[in-house]
């Protein structure tokens, strides 16, 4: 398998032309559904089984995992802040860094896996309330300066948890052979 795709098991996403309610609302399931989903993938592992990479030079399965409550909390924040702002520029973060911090380290996952359950039911809350308006507003990132509507955003996020799930699960697959 190419790296590229080791990289990328889903593929990357991409953009609907027409992104309408039905596609949202399958969506808003898919990050409703991760918590659990990824709960049924991790629960159990062995430290050594963690720390096994999806990928050469790649995260281990508990790097994925912490990643994915640090990312999904910057996600609900450009929400919040594009609901109350007009056009913001959300802050971004050097998330590889972020991955090497000691709670991106930590062999214990049960932090990040409830917050991760906690974030994601008031994510949900939100994602539900917004109206066809709310979903057309927009935020501009600072890294290539486009502007990203929250319907487009709440397909990213969809793709990003199923994106990491198919990591942890390429992993494990390897059974560390990527290490």
């Amino acid at each position: 398998m190419s790296l590229e795709a080791l990289k990328y098991p889903i593929g990357k996403f991409e953009k609907p032309e027409i992104i309408g309610q039905d596609l949202i609302d399958s969506w808003i399931s898919d990050i409703e559904a991760f918590p659990t989903r990824l709960n049924d993938l991790v629960d159990g592992l062995s430290v050594e089984e963690k720390n096994w990479k999806y990928r050469p030079a790649g995260w281990s399965i508990k790097q994925v995992v912490h990643h994915c409550g640090d990312s999904h909390m910057n996600s609900i924040i450009r929400f919040k802040w594009t609901l109350t702002e007009d056009t913001p520029t959300i802050k971004a973060y050097y998330e590889e860094r972020w991955a090497e911090l000691t709670d991106g380290l930590d062999d214990d996952l049960s932090s990040s896996l409830l917050f991760i359950e906690g974030l994601h039911k008031k994510w949900i809350m939100l994602l539900r309330s917004l109206n066809s308006t709310d979903l057309e507003k927009e935020f501009v990132h600072p890294e290539h300066g486009n502007r990203v509507s929250l319907k487009e955003n709440v397909g990213i996020y969809a793709w990003h948890c199923n994106h990491h799930l198919a990591h942890i699960n390429q992993a494990l697959e390897g059974k560390g052979k990527y290490n």
